[in-house]
């Protein structure tokens, strides 16, 4: 009954686009405030049912150094370093990577959890490789946007800090197929990302599914650069955008009001080129909040699209907090989003949206 009353609600609001008293004349129900209110403390709870309680483990219990000179180093190649764990890895194992450029193609299983991958800086570790979703693989068949990547994570509490993952493909032109170009996907639970950074162009960091902390990152691309259906918080990002004509920072994929999902960015920066939306919903119930964020002049006033059905515009929850800048302006913003008030933002601007109390503490 809770699901059932909570989908009431929200869908009434949605429809309501304001926070006054809006009576339903087909069932005689009314969308309040405290209603409304009700369901984003549900939404933002300390508390996520969908997802288990995280243990994590945060002392290694071993080092590995990979270098490109095979005299200085345990391995010359990070894949390999990651195939020399045993299946079943259940200790905290840090790979250290030395500078330079290492162009491979990396895949973590989901069975090698607690690995941590530290670089010498975002600017000196750097790997990149240049797959397309159009690439044909070695079955003969496109390797489509799932295994574009250059880096696939698959396995729960991964860290890295100090590192570039880079997807080397060109920039498409407007509207070309098949050019989704991944520099990281993400498909695990509980990771972190400290002082990376992701280059791309088209759907550059896969933000798939899980809990994910982004810290002090740089994220640059120009169509859905941040996409997928994790629970994740953005902390003093840098957001850049590299087209010259309409772009996307955001394609958050939640289907479902049962989905405990969305994206939250708190002071962060979106800069860059071209005319951008905050987001796109790519998801029917697309969920995605903005706060004290600086927001150049290149977000379009409009700031979300409807992924061209009018229909998600009163089930999608689109909110922005405090932000500044030329482009934060919430006045010419589509009526289906929301400038929040405090009590509305609290539950999305902490690490308790992703439940960091349970695996990010002494991590900093």
């Amino acid at each position: 009954m809770l699901v059932q009353n909570l989908f009431v609600l929200v869908t009434l609001f949605s429809i309501a686009s304001s926070s006054s008293l809006v009576p339903n004349e087909s069932n005689g129900l009314v969308v309040t405030e405290e209603a409304y209110m009700s369901w984003v403390k549900y939404m933002g709870s300390l508390r996520h049912s969908l997802f288990q309680k995280a243990q994590n483990k945060l002392k290694p219990c071993r080092t590995i150094k990979v270098n490109k000179n095979p005299k200085y180093g345990d391995f010359v190649t990070i894949q390999k370093a990651i195939d020399s764990l045993p299946p079943m890895n259940l200790c905290r194992v840090l790979i250290f990577i030395t500078a330079g450029t290492y162009r491979e193609k990396v895949e973590i299983p989901a069975t090698k959890a607690f690995i941590s991958m530290e670089g010498e800086g975002a600017d000196k570790t750097i790997v990149e490789w240049s797959d397309t979703a159009e690439k044909k693989g070695q079955s003969g068949q496109p390797l489509g946007t799932f295994s574009s990547a250059t880096f696939a994570v698959n396995s729960p509490y991964f860290i890295a800090k100090n590192i570039t993952f880079k997807n080397k493909a060109p920039l498409p032109p407007s509207g070309a197929l098949g050019k989704q170009a991944v520099a990281l996907r993400i498909s695990a639970d509980t990771a972190v990302f400290i002082d990376c950074k992701f280059v791309g162009a088209q759907d550059t960091l896969y933000d798939h599914i899980g809990r994910h902390y982004f810290k002090n990152c740089y994220i640059e691309g120009s169509v859905d650069f941040i996409f997928g259906n994790g629970l994740s918080l953005y902390d003093g990002c840098h957001l850049r955008a590299i087209t010259n004509s309409y772009g996307a920072l955001t394609a958050q994929k939640r289907d479902s009001l049962l989905e405990e999902t969305g994206f939250s960015f708190v002071n962060c920066k979106v800069t860059g080129s071209g005319a951008l939306y905050l987001g796109r919903a790519w998801g029917t119930f697309s969920r995605v909040v903005f706060a004290y964020t600086y927001m150049d002049k290149i977000i379009t006033p409009r700031g979300w699209y409807d992924w061209g059905d009018k229909n998600r515009e009163m089930t999608v929850f689109y909110g922005q907090y405090k932000c500044t800048g030329p482009g934060a302006s919430s006045g010419s913003r589509v009526s289906w989003s929301r400038e929040l008030t405090q009590q509305e933002a609290e539950p999305f601007i902490s690490v308790s949206f992703i439940d960091g109390h349970e695996w990010l503490p002494n991590m900093f």
